[in-house]
């Protein structure tokens, strides 16, 4: 007797699917489509475009009762002795696993989002009832797991929480752009393959920076965070908590706002004496982030050379020493950097190394600036005016985001630029609200915005390193951005309407 009989397994090997998907692309939808059939809502479907999605949600809920099914039913078959082969083991572990996510994910994001306020929050509850289910379940798989392996599993669907969680505070919008960044996130903390990240990486991917670029004003602090924060945390059954501190350290440093010297002792620390105005010995940011903590360096291309083979060092080797003193020490976090400077140009002009850009590019992702959102979904403006007003006037967002819509309508119009992205936007917000008109100093000055997006096109073509497929999206994306509609897009770029619209995807998804 087979482990999933001939109507079960079709239906078992779409789970096994949807398990390791990535949740903010469309594959996961045409994945739970693929489940559902008929029963699939569309209405729904797409919750990744939205921070305050609807619970509960009907496919996720379908999907619970299907994947709990098909668990209650290998499982019975395999009490009655039934011996899987490999294949059967695989795929009841992958149904399993779906299983105990979507039985357990109400109150795993409840827990999620109290260890936001307190970190110490006691999941002895969480634990306990995660623990009986995956006892009933796994204890008659084959090899059976001990209970480390279950404590790993607990703190790998705690970190799925958590992530959401930081994914969705962090990067607000409905847009392409906006959903296509959430992705690159959501990878940038789990790899493209999470089965492998269960399976090996989960602790191991401090080792690897993330290097965010994109134009000034587009959120790369933000994204920073949200990488940063979304670390895998060990859970530890005996205490029943994190282990360490849930919300691990993110030390920001400026590089832009500090002189050498001061860069260099707040990143490294200093030795009594080291310099003028160094009274006593000082622990820098590498040396006080945790093991599962993040350290972030805006504006990494403003560095001087000296501190850049310094800071090569520690991403080689993941070791230093304090200024003043030749003892080494270890940075046991995670290093994550942001630019808006080409750095290429500053390669090709000796003011950036170039092994430390090949140590720093293991990982990236590009900010999309506020152009390129409002250009591909007409929606995103309102949204961010309303998330903005509501930090601002709370109640009130909805007036105050009309109060501001109308200015912008009839002041700045639909073609402005936003030079400034979503740092500009905010201080549109702030000046409506208090003043009740905004007036860009680019607008003032008659000064064109910039627009780093072409050079950055220019930058990834440098060595033809780019693939063509890629060169030419991107390039359709830029014209379709700088002239507002696919019509006046494809009469520029002498294509077909639709083939204009195929590059750039209509799918927001």
């Amino acid at each position: 007797m087979a482990l999933f009989d001939a109507d079960a397994l079709p239906r078992a090997r779409r789970l096994s699917q949807l398990v390791y998907c990535n949740p903010f692309l469309s594959e996961r939808i045409e994945h739970e489509r693929s489940v559902l059939g008929a029963d699939f809502d569309e209405a729904t479907a797409d919750w990744n475009l939205h921070a305050d999605w609807p619970t509960p949600l009907p496919n996720i809920e379908r999907l619970a009762a299907i994947s709990v099914a098909l668990a209650d039913a290998a499982r019975e078959r395999l009490t009655r002795g039934h011996r899987p082969d490999a294949d059967d083991c695989k795929l009841y572990e992958d149904v399993v696993l779906l299983a105990l996510y979507y039985e357990r994910r109400p109150q795993l994001d409840r827990v999620a989002a109290a260890l936001e306020n307190d970190p110490g929050h006691d999941l002895a509850d969480c634990w306990d009832e995660f623990a009986f289910r995956a006892h009933h379940y796994l204890d008659v798989a084959t090899p059976r797991p001990d209970g480390r392996e279950l404590a790993r599993l607990f703190a790998f669907f705690l970190q799925i929480s958590r992530a959401f969680h930081r994914v969705f505070d962090c990067i607000i919008g409905t847009s392409g752009p906006a959903v296509r960044l959430r992705a690159q996130v959501w990878q940038s903390i789990f790899t493209h393959d999470l089965e492998r990240y269960r399976r090996t990486l989960y602790e191991r991917m401090g080792d690897h920076a993330t290097l965010i670029t994109g134009p000034s004003g587009t959120g790369k602090e933000l994204v920073a965070r949200a990488v940063g924060q979304s670390r895998f945390v060990p859970f530890d059954p005996r205490t029943r908590r994190l282990t360490p501190d849930p919300c691990p350290g993110f030390h920001a440093l400026n590089l832009s706002a500090l002189g050498a010297q001061l860069v260099e002792a707040e990143l490294f620390g200093h030795k009594r004496g080291a310099f003028t105005g160094a009274v006593s010995d000082r622990e820098g940011w590498l040396e006080t982030c945790p093991p599962h903590g993040c350290v972030f360096l805006d504006e990494i291309g403003e560095i001087e050379p000296a501190i850049q083979v310094k800071l090569l060092r520690v991403l080689e080797e993941r070791t230093f020493h304090r200024v003043g003193e030749t003892r080494d020490r270890r940075f046991a976090g995670k290093l994550v950097a942001a630019t808006n400077r080409d750095l290429a140009h500053e390669m090709a002009a000796g003011r950036f190394r170039t092994d430390l850009y090949y140590r720093l590019c293991s990982d990236t992702i590009r900010t999309p600036s506020l152009h390129e959102r409002f250009a591909d979904d007409g929606r995103e403006r309102r949204v961010l005016l309303e998330y903005l007003a509501g930090r601002l006037v709370g109640d009130d967002a909805a007036d105050l985001a009309d109060e501001v819509e109308a200015w912008i309508d009839g002041a700045l119009g639909t073609e402005y630029r936003w030079p400034g992205n979503v740092r500009e936007l905010e201080q549109c917000v702030r000046n409506v609200m208090i003043r009740g008109e905004y007036h860009p100093a680019e607008a003032a000055s008659g000064t064109p915005p910039r627009d780093d997006a072409w050079a950055e096109l220019a930058a990834a073509m440098h060595g033809g390193g780019l693939p063509a497929d890629e060169l030419l999206r991107r390039y359709v994306e830029l014209v379709h951005r700088e002239t507002g509609s696919l019509s006046a897009a494809a009469q520029r770029l002498r294509l077909d309407r639709r083939t204009v619209r195929a590059r750039l995807g209509t799918d927001p998804n």
